[in-house]
């Protein structure tokens, strides 16, 4: 089957749309803008207009009138010079305010999106095609409307303008400028036809670009410790590269921009000087004077340069063209998970059961990652969970906060399916503690608020006490990462902020793979002791995590294999007993392994 049809438009006029939804406060500055640019334009344009007159008068002054009428018009001249100037500064200050703020609208929007997105909707995009979006994109389209509302309005308005105060000097050679304009869009139509591909395919080269180095970063002490800098540069190397690549060719494109306006201005302007010189020589001025045919070379070097300045935006729009659909594509995203219209707001109790549940991480998928899942557990009880890697431990887990959402089948927590529940409510009455434990940068106490903002330094010091972690101050600052603290203390300080949501489910996904056996001991039974009305998952390579669980499930390929306590599984499943044998180091009568007869 083809890819099916989502309702994301990303044609010209819906970006537009959508991109224009950000400007929102900065209307009036985005209006102001264009408003004094053009008022600055037309102030520009009336200066050679009244130049003209001015030489008109001096010549057909006398001697006594000419310092009269040079301070007439100079007068004229100068207050237009301020006006211009004024305008200007206005026009800039109004267009730096709108741009800027339109980018940090877009950039807030994208960003608040993206909190709403569930796993699989940032699956779709990836992380480093989030970063590049929220980054360069949204540079790329700053830097264009910044030009949109400021150069392409001063552009098309000084060209026409000047087209029109050289119509007012002399019809018949104005036209003459007429006549390369087709030549002109012609050529910039195909140009950018061309160039607009390119750009879109770089941006994803982009975006591998970025993958690359944050993986590389993430990474860095196993780069380190297996000497792969080399290979990792010369990856890198590659994907520099293959951004280099196509941008030399979309710039080859682009570039030939340049020369065709020059081409048609040039060509206009050798023809002026010389139907001009024929005018003025032929009709000994009458139908064309010299300061005229000055006066009609400034208005074309204004038109020279508002094409030029037509040819910088022809450029930026390109680029930001692939920019633009880009961050429409994520601001269009429909969350795949959210709240129901009437959602249930409380989580009663801490039972969850798992009703004929099937999932894939995606439609195309061919086989389930979970398959024929039927589990009932109830609240307050401890389940232990264990089985090879890629058994789907943590995919089980995450459909009951709904970080993933059932593909056949139904998750119900309390009683409810997890799907008619208000998103924050039952998020909130689940705490995880995933495999990969993340700490923010700042102090240890902004860390711990984040499962309560309101929890006092008491509540703190009780939880991490609680989690066997009670040794570190409050004030001491996390490195971004949590790379200034021990692979076991991170995981011990993931619990304690865990256990001040004071959750109804707790899931602990691997989560003291770092500790020794004791302290995890002594954190089952610190959590059995202070959340006995908790429900509580513990995912474990460990039996010795497990074992004291009310009950234990065995997983293998997506599917149960196995459930019971520790002893009815150590008396009736062979997975079990292997595990637990080689684990403690003892044979199947109990008695010590390992030892060998001299």
């Amino acid at each position: 089957m083809g890819k099916a049809k989502t309702k994301n438009p990303t044609g010209f006029i819906p970006v537009i749309k959508t991109l224009t939804k950000s400007v929102r406060e900065y209307k009036k500055p985005s209006i102001l803008a264009p408003i004094f640019v053009a008022m600055e334009v037309v102030v520009e344009c009336l200066i050679p207009f009244i130049m003209t007159l001015l030489l008109g008068a001096i010549q057909d002054s006398t001697p006594d009138q000419v310092l009269n009428e040079v301070l007439k018009y100079g007068l004229f001249l100068v207050g237009l010079a301020l006006l211009s100037l004024t305008f200007g500064a206005l026009s800039g200050r109004f267009c730096a305010v709108a741009s800027s703020g339109f980018a940090k609208n877009l950039r807030k929007d994208l960003y608040y999106k993206i909190q709403d997105f569930s796993f699989s909707n940032i699956d779709k995009f990836s992380t480093a095609s989030l970063v590049t979006r929220l980054t360069t994109d949204v540079t790329n389209v700053e830097m264009s409307y910044m030009m949109i509302i400021r150069t392409a309005v001063r552009a098309p308005f000084m060209l026409i303008f000047s087209l029109v105060m050289s119509f007012t000097l002399n019809a018949k050679m104005a036209l003459i400028f007429l006549a390369t304009t087709p030549i002109l869009a012609t050529g910039l139509i195909l140009i950018m036809r061309k160039a607009i591909p390119f750009f879109t395919r770089i941006f994803h080269k982009y975006d591998d670009m970025n993958e690359s180095v944050e993986e590389n970063i993430r990474g860095m002490r196993v780069v380190k410790s297996y000497v792969r800098e080399d290979f990792e540069k010369d990856k890198f190397g590659k994907a520099s590269s293959n951004v280099k690549n196509d941008f030399t060719k979309a710039e080859k494109i682009i570039a030939l921009n340049t020369p065709l306006m020059n081409f048609c201005v040039y060509a206009g302007l050798i023809a002026i000087y010389i139907v001009g010189s024929i005018l003025i020589i032929n009709s000994k001025g009458d139908l064309l004077n010299f300061t005229e045919l000055q006066s009609f070379m400034t208005y074309s070097f204004q038109m020279l340069m508002s094409l030029m300045m037509l040819s910088m935006i022809m450029v930026m729009l390109i680029m930001s063209t692939a920019c633009a659909k880009r961050i429409t594509e994520v601001l269009n995203e429909k969350p795949s998970i959210v709240s129901p219209e009437n959602p249930v707001t409380e989580v009663k109790d801490g039972s969850i059961e798992f009703k004929d549940v099937n999932f894939k991480y995606s439609k195309k998928a061919e086989r389930y990652a979970l398959s024929d899942i039927d589990l009932v557990i109830n609240s307050g009880e401890t389940v232990g969970i264990i089985g090879s890697t890629g058994s789907s431990k943590t995919t089980l887990v995450q459909l009951i906060p709904r970080l993933y959402d059932t593909v056949d089948g139904e998750v119900k927590v309390a009683g409810v399916n997890v799907k008619d529940y208000d998103l924050n409510v039952l998020r909130d009455a689940v705490a995880m503690v995933l495999q990969k434990n993340v700490l923010f940068s700042g102090t240890i106490r902004e860390n711990m608020q984040w499962g309560n903002k309101n929890a006092t330094d008491e509540e703190i010091l009780h939880a991490m006490k609680l989690a066997q972690i009670d040794n570190l101050n409050l004030e001491k600052y996390i490195e971004q990462g949590g790379t200034n603290v021990s692979g076991g203390q991170k995981q011990r300080l993931c619990i304690a902020r865990a256990l001040l949501k004071k959750p109804k489910i707790l899931i602990l996904d691997d989560s003291t793979s770092a500790v020794d056996t004791k302290t995890d001991a002594l954190i089952r039974k610190a959590l059995k002791e202070y959340i006995p009305q908790t429900t509580k998952i513990i995912i474990a390579q460990r039996i010795a995590s497990v074992q004291d669980s009310d009950k234990i499930i065995i997983m293998d390929g997506g599917t149960i294999t196995a459930m019971g306590t520790h002893n009815e599984l150590l008396s009736t499943n062979t997975v079990y007993q292997e595990l637990y044998y080689s684990q403690n180091k003892v044979n199947a009568n109990g008695e010590k392994a390992g030892e060998i007869d001299g």
